[in-house]
């Protein structure tokens, strides 16, 4: 009976996948596909982060953003993006690769760099690395690998 209805539900879901507009998803700053756990892992006591140490994270981050633009990374607009998300040769290839293999629009581009700020961010960082960078995308990229 499980698996009937989740199977059911898959259908529903993947068929309502092809029914959204290309500049809806384009929109969405990050896909994260969640597999279900297998029972015995459900069951076990699960050993990750403490909430109050992503919290600290999280603020950092924040203070950092207000520090040094004023707002939060995604509020930014194209001109500010330009002045706070610099990224070196390296990821700038990266990102040039990545824009012409996922076929990139130019709002993808700048939603891509407003995450990666947002990561380097998150780990302390001043500037934008490669790792940064590549992370963004691979969120970015699972949006480009919906099909119906």
């Amino acid at each position: 009976m499980i698996t009937c209805c989740f199977l059911s539900s898959l259908t529903l879901i993947m068929r309502n996948r092809g029914r959204l507009s290309g500049p809806l998803l384009d929109r969405i700053d990050l896909h994260v596909e969640v597999p279900a756990l297998p029972q015995a892992e459900l069951m076990n006591s699960a050993s990750g982060e403490a909430s109050a140490s992503v919290r600290g994270r999280v603020s950092a981050a924040r203070a950092r953003q207000m520090a040094r633009q004023g707002k939060a990374n995604a509020a930014l607009g194209s001109r500010e993006i330009d002045q706070h998300c610099l990224i070196d040769d390296a990821s700038s290839a990266l990102l040039k690769q990545a824009i012409t293999r996922l076929n990139l629009s130019a709002r993808a581009y700048h939603r891509i760099l407003k995450v990666a700020r947002t990561l380097a961010d998150l780990a302390g960082t001043d500037t934008l690395g490669t790792g940064h960078i590549a992370e963004a995308v691979q969120y970015r990229r699972s949006l480009s690998k919906q099909t119906p």
